[in-house]
């Protein structure tokens, strides 16, 4: 592996504008269940990494991670020992015989109450901050606070919002609402960021799915998310499957890339590696990188540490040797 030092790269891709509402474009989406079911179970049997190739992929993984913390016990000192982690994810002995020295996690997630903090203990880095908002997770508070609580976010300096969408929009199907309200949340970040969560285990279909990716696309999106990860069904294949091809026919009409974040669920490193292998195929290379692809997770980074340590040693460490923070 290449002695290359990683840090978060410069957008090297236009700002998704959004674009007026197509309702003619949403009603024609479609989604062939038992398709998107077949070609993502058939993702394991297919795509295969070893050795040499594995470990570059799982520090490839590393570098995609929203690391996360969303708990209500959440404090201060948890978040500050998060971010420590977020700097130093691996090893210092592993990093330098992998040659990859200078390797951090993609940002560090956390409630606006531990933002300021995370920013302060993430100074001098290219980490960004990303703030979960708008009523995390239900998105049933007054309407007038999740916009303000946005405001707050930014404020306090994060530089990405995670927002949720009102799932009642998508089961009614109300796009112009959705459409309005992701609109005004994409403004209320300003130069921030949005990722928009649509919960996807809430949302009943596939058809759902790729209609909300898109709407929330067409409102200015900078990603599409899968969840809250406090939802019973949160990331999946098929959904997975479902919104980076909205992604792609998205970029295919307007030429604006979105990103992909799948969360919830995803905790073993060899989930990480179907998820890099299902985004090269679909999307390509540019969503290989930290501008454009995220996992949101916090277990997963642990057992990536250990599958590299057994690729350098031979010998799987104890799970608590890799704790979080």
């Amino acid at each position: 592996m290449s002695r290359t030092r990683q840090t978060l790269p410069q957008v090297a891709h236009a700002r998704n504008p959004g674009m007026e509402l197509d309702l003619d474009w949403v009603a024609a989406v479609q989604a062939n269940t038992s398709a998107i079911e077949r070609r993502a179970a058939s993702l394991g049997g297919r795509r295969s990494v070893k050795k040499d190739y594995q470990a570059a992929w799982l520090c490839k993984a590393i570098s995609l991670i929203d690391l996360t913390t969303l708990s209500g016990d959440d404090t201060e000192g948890r978040v500050r020992r998060l971010c420590a982690k977020a700097r130093q994810p691996v090893a210092p002995w592993m990093l330098e015989r992998l040659g990859m020295e200078g390797l951090t996690t993609g940002a560090v997630c956390v409630y606006h109450e531990m933002v300021e903090t995370a920013v302060r203990a993430l100074e001098g880095t290219n980490i960004p901050v990303a703030a979960v908002s708008t009523g995390f997770p239900a998105g049933l508070s007054p309407y007038r606070l999740r916009i303000a609580e946005i405001g707050e976010s930014v404020k306090a300096g994060a530089k990405e919002i995670d927002i949720v969408i009102s799932r009642r929009h998508v089961l009614t199907g109300n796009w112009q609402a959705l459409y309005d309200e992701m609109r005004e949340m994409r403004a209320a970040c300003g130069e921030a960021h949005v990722k928009a969560i649509l919960a996807t285990g809430e949302l009943q279909t596939l058809r759902n799915v790729a209609r909300a990716s898109l709407v929330c696309m067409m409102a200015g999106a900078d990603f599409i998310k899968t969840s809250t990860g406090k939802e019973t069904v949160n990331a999946t294949l098929p959904v997975s499957l479902t919104m980076i091809r909205a992604i792609r026919d998205y970029e295919a009409r307007t030429g604006f890339k979105v990103g992909y974040k799948p969360a919830g669920g995803i905790s073993k490193a060899k989930d990480a590696l179907l998820y890099l292998a299902l985004m090269k195929d679909e999307l390509g290379h540019p969503w290989l990188q930290p501008d454009l692809f995220r996992f949101g997770a916090s277990s997963l980074l642990g057992d990536i540490e250990r599958q590299l340590e057994h690729h350098l040693t031979g010998a799987y460490s104890a799970a608590n040797r890799h704790a979080m923070a």
